[in-house]
Order: structure tokens, then C-alpha cells, then sequence
């Protein structure tokens, strides 16, 4: 019995000692386990969470972009304000004509303009401008940064309108020219009467580049200005009745415009002066002279032809003393330093003169700073064969040195080619009458910048115009 319970004790202490063994073992593989488990934890912790630092630095890239953004606004802003408020305004008086015009550069700067214009005027034609310019300037200031300005300019512009042909070398005309022969009228062709559409012997006439018409108006004692295309002419100078007043004309025979002035010159016979019209102001520029031709040259020198002393003086525009002779002056002839009763005159580009000689049927070229002219046209007496004149009156030159001769008493114009022995006939040439093929005492000439030809046709009270055939 003892021994039972021996064995049973020794047998439940083997039992506990296993139970506590393995107890033991357990335990310790719980520890290890549990050492393990942290470790992992601890190395999970310690690695990098990538994904929430690409958001962070995106955020942190889109709310610098958003400042850079706000700022960039703001300065532009703040300069587009600043620039819309210069407006500069000024005024000019140019001799030009109204031009629309848009320039663009491609640099830094970039620049248009705008123009509109309107006219109105009396005498002359006067346009106002006004001119918009926009400019835009870029500037950099950082690599990153670029600010865009825009400044807006206003200009006022006033310009007077004047002609470009002064009676000197006329352009736009062939060596082989020729021109229709059946005439427009573009003025008068109403009958004698002072009417606005009629003319009492038309005489001196001049074209400015707009096609309009200035016409001396003989026994009118006024000055006409016909406008392109107009019905009926317009007044500017005389139309006072017959008389000496500074604000009357007397036979006025010939009319320039004076572009530098910006008026009108006028030969007014019947009161042997020249005078100067600024719109309703008269000046007296000469007095006491037979003038009967008037020329200017591009230098503003003003010549005058006088029939009483057979001779041609030029003056120098403000200073009226007794000018200098320029051809003739050696008394009545018809020497080569010699004129008689010098009619119309021309001044070309070298400051040649022409002088349509009258009484001696020939028209005269004069050198600058010669004592003898050359016989370029007619020259072999009264006649109406192609070498001869019959007391020419307006004479024109072109570009190539080719006379045009308003040759009055055969009522015909001619052209010469300086060195040959004969003329030819360009218009006319169909005996006097009132037709349009005809002209009765042609008087003065004149071309347009298109090389159409216009006549003072003296006896048919019109102004013709014989378009040039291109």
C-alpha cells in the first residue's frame, strides 16, 4: 500500500514537473513569439509612407503656383490701370494728305494705329485727324515672370489739304502720250453768266491733287473753285463786282495756290497787282506791274511775267523789292534776249523758264542765270502749219522736257519736243467751234496727277478735259 502511494506520488511530482516544464517551454515560446511580433511592429513603423509625402508636396506646389498666380494679376492690374490713364492730345498742321494707317512691329514692342479723319474747309481742303495708337510692352523680370503692358495714345491731327503741282514739271505723261479727243466739260459749259455753273471767259486755270479746279474767272472778277465731279463752283476770291478794294478783283488773269502759305495768288491785271488771298484776307504781294503769267518753283520763289516791261521777274516769297529778271527785261523784240508781250509761263524742276512769246509766235526757254534764251517752239511767224504758233498762251512741260502749247489763235494744243523743227497737234485741230472735239481760244493748260489734260476753253466758257488714253 505504501509502495501504491509512493509510486502515485512519484508519479504525480513526474507529472508536475512535466506539467512545468512544458509550462516552461510554452512560456518561453509565447516570449520569443511576442519578441518577434514587436520587432515586425517596430520595423513597420520605421518605414517611409511615400504616398502621403507626394500629396503633401503637391499641395504644397499648388498653393505657391496659386500665390505666384495672384501676384502676377494683381501687377498687371495694377499697371493696366496706370497705363489707360495717359491720353495724350496734340495738334499739328501738316502738308499732307489723310492717310489710314496700321503698323505692327515684332520686337518687345508692338504698336497700331487707327486713323479716321473728316474734311471740311473753304478754300482749301482741311482734314482733321484723330489717331489711336495702342502699344503693348513686354517686359521680363524673372525667368519665371513676364508682365504685359498696354498703353493707349490719342493724337489730334489738323492738315491742310493743298496741290502738288506748282506749274512745275508735270509726271505721269508718256513719251508717246495721247489722249481722247472728244473732251468731258467739267466746269461751266452753261453759257456766258455769273452764275455758279457759268463762267465770263475763263482764263488762268490750276489743279491740285484732288482734281480741283481753280479758275480765274476774267470777267467775272472772281476766282472759282470747281470740286471733282461738283455741278457748280464756289467762290473764294473777288466776286465783289469790278473794282479796286482789297476785296474786289479787276480781270483777275491768272491763279496759283501757294502750298507753303496754304493760299492763293493772283495775277489781277486790271489793277496791274499780284495779290495774296488767306480764305477772306487780302495782301498785296507786287504793285505796279503788268503781270499777266504766274509760276512758283519748288523752292518758293514766285515768278511773274509782266507784257508792259516784256520780261519775267522772280522774287523770293516775303520779300517783294524789285526781284530779279529772269528772262527778257532788254526792251521789246524778238532778239534771244528779247520778248514780246510775255504771256504764260512754266518753271520746271532745274529752274528753267518758259515763256509763251507772244507777239513773236514762239515759246522761249530761259537757263537760270543766262542772258539769252532758246527758241524751243514755233518761232517762224504767224501760222497754223506745224512749225508755227498763232500767239500761243498757256504752256506746260512734262517729265520728259515735252512742251504742251495752247496755241490760241489756231485753237489747237500742241506739243514740241525741245530740238525739233516741228510740233504736232495732240488735241483739236478742228477749227474753232463749240463742239467736243473742238476748242475756240484755248487759253491755259493744265494736267492732273493721272495725265489727264484740261483746257481753258476762253470762248466756250467750260473748263474740258481730255482724258488721257493709258
Amino acid at each position: 500500500m505504501e509502495y501504491k502511494k509512493l509510486l502515485i506520488s512519484r508519479n504525480k511530482e513526474e507529472d508536475i514537473e512535466l506539467a512545468a516544464k512544458r509550462a516552461t517551454a510554452y512560456d518561453a515560446s509565447s516570449e520569443h513569439k511576442s519578441e518577434s511580433e514587436n520587432k515586425n511592429n517596430i520595423k513597420q513603423s520605421t518605414r517611409p509612407q511615400r504616398g502621403s509625402k507626394i500629396v503633401f508636396c503637391f499641395s504644397i506646389a499648388a498653393v505657391i503656383l496659386m500665390l505666384i498666380t495672384i501676384i502676377s494679376i494683381t501687377i498687371w492690374f495694377i499697371f493696366i490701370k496706370k497705363a489707360e490713364t495717359t491720353v495724350n492730345r496734340t495738334t499739328a498742321t501738316i502738308d499732307a494728305s489723310t492717310t489710314g494707317t496700321t503698323i505692327l512691329t515684332t520686337s518687345t514692342t508692338k504698336t497700331s494705329i487707327h486713323v479716321t479723319s473728316t474734311t471740311e474747309s473753304t478754300m482749301f481742303e482741311t482734314s482733321k485727324t484723330e489717331t489711336t495708337m495702342f502699344t503693348t510692352l513686354t517686359t521680363e523680370t524673372t525667368p519665371a515672370t513676364k508682365t504685359a503692358i498696354t498703353t493707349m495714345s490719342v493724337v489730334e491731327t489738323t492738315m491742310l489739304t493743298t496741290p502738288t503741282n506748282f506749274h512745275t514739271t508735270v509726271k505721269n505723261v508718256s513719251k508717246f502720250g495721247k489722249w481722247k479727243q472728244n473732251a468731258i466739260t467739267v466746269a461751266g459749259g452753261h453759257g456766258e453768266g455769273q452764275q455758279l455753273n457759268q463762267f465770263d471767259h475763263p482764263l488762268g486755270i490750276f489743279i491740285d491733287k484732288n482734281k480741283t479746279i481753280f479758275i480765274a474767272d476774267y470777267r467775272n472778277h472772281r476766282i472759282v473753285k470747281w470740286k471733282y465731279n461738283a455741278t457748280e463752283g464756289q467762290i473764294i476770291a473777288g466776286g465783289n463786282g469790278q473794282g479796286n478794294r482789297m476785296d474786289q478783283l479787276d480781270r483777275p488773269i491768272n491763279v496759283i495756290v501757294d502750298q507753303e502759305n496754304h493760299s492763293i495768288i493772283i495775277a489781277d491785271r486790271g489793277n496791274r497787282r499780284v495779290v495774296q488771298w488767306f480764305n477772306q484776307n487780302q495782301q498785296i504781294l507786287i504793285e505796279n506791274i503788268g503781270c499777266y503769267g504766274l509760276a512758283m518753283d519748288k523752292h518758293g520763289f514766285l515768278y511773274v511775267s509782266d507784257r508792259e516791261k516784256n520780261e519775267v521777274r522772280r522774287w523770293k516769297m516775303g520779300e517783294y523789292n524789285d526781284g530779279i529778271v529772269v528772262a527778257g527785261g532788254n526792251g521789246q523784240g524778238d532778239q534771244l534776249n528779247q520778248l514780246s508781250f510775255p504771256n504764260f509761263i512754266f518753271v520746271d524742276e532745274d529752274q528753267f523758264v518758259y515763256v509763251s512769246d507772244d507777239n513773236n509766235n514762239r515759246v522761249m526757254k530761259w537757263r537760270k542765270d543766262v542772258k539769252e534764251g532758246t527758241t524751243v517752239a514755233g518761232g517762224n511767224g504767224y501760222g497754223g502749219n506745224l512749225n508755227q504758233l498763232s500767239y500761243p498762251e498757256g504752256v506746260i512741260v512734262d517729265d520728259l522736257g515735252q512742251i504742251y502749247v495752247a496755241d490760241y489763235g489756231n485753237h489747237r494744243v500742241m506739243r514740241w519736243c525741245e530740238g525739233k523743227k516741228e510740233g504736232e497737234i495732240v488735241l483739236s485741230g478742228n477749227g474753232d467751234g463749240n463742239q467736243s472735239n473742238q476748242l475756240y481760244y484755248p487759253r491755259d493748260l493744265s494736267f492732273d496727277d493721272d495725265g489727264n489734260l484740261y483746257v481753258a476753253d476762253h470762248y466756250n466758257h467750260r473748263i474740258a478735259k481730255f482724258e488721257i488714253i493709258l
